[in-house]
């Protein structure tokens, strides 16, 4: 019947679809990375050094003897100290190796509200941290000092202050507008 009439319609084969599809997938893979952008190598940084400064060269006078050896005073160079970053001592320091004050908290803030203090030291010999405060008297090292107190009542408010202790007993007084430290002949001194 088909050889008089109309010619039979096309058959599409399984594999050759199998294989376009591939083709087509493969095509769009390597188009896709064909787009991507290339790593570029970075330009390296310039590192700063320091360089020595010029120096001045002696030039002979006309009445300089030859035989003299000109004399060259060398400048003393700086050694850097050690510094202490401050994410060193945002801890708390629980023991130290140096010696120990004695503290009393006084509030003299009016109207009198509850304090929460907070104190931290910088020894001479590098320690660092801050102290746990739990009741109104306590003992730290020997040091520079930082206070801060959340003073919580009629009216909230923040004070601070800093010091140097010695190792003896101290008072530390918070009032409204400041925090200091007195020696332990305080408030009879």
């Amino acid at each position: 019947m088909s050889a008089c009439g109309a010619p039979a319609a096309p058959t599409i084969d399984a594999a050759s679809v199998q294989s376009t599809s591939a083709a087509a997938a493969f095509t769009a893979v390597a188009q896709t990375q064909a787009a991507l952008p290339t790593n570029t190598t970075v330009p390296p940084t310039e590192t700063f050094t320091q360089t020595p400064l010029p120096t001045d060269t002696l030039v002979p006078s006309p009445t300089l003897d030859t035989l003299v050896t000109p004399t060259v005073t060398l400048l003393p160079t700086l050694t850097p100290q050690p510094s202490i970053a401050s994410s060193d001592c945002n801890k708390p320091l629980l023991s130290w190796q140096g010696p120990s004050a004695s503290f009393t908290l006084v509030n003299e803030t009016k109207p009198a509200g509850k304090i929460i203090l907070m104190m931290s030291v910088l020894t001479k010999t590098g320690e660092c941290g801050y102290l746990h405060i739990y009741s109104d008297s306590f003992t730290g090292p020997a040091g520079s000092y930082s206070a801060a107190a959340f003073v919580d009542g009629k009216k909230n408010f923040k004070v601070f202050g800093a010091f140097d202790i010695k190792p003896i007993s101290w008072k530390i007084i918070v009032r409204n507008d400041v925090i200091v430290a007195k020696g332990g002949c305080y408030p009879n001194c």
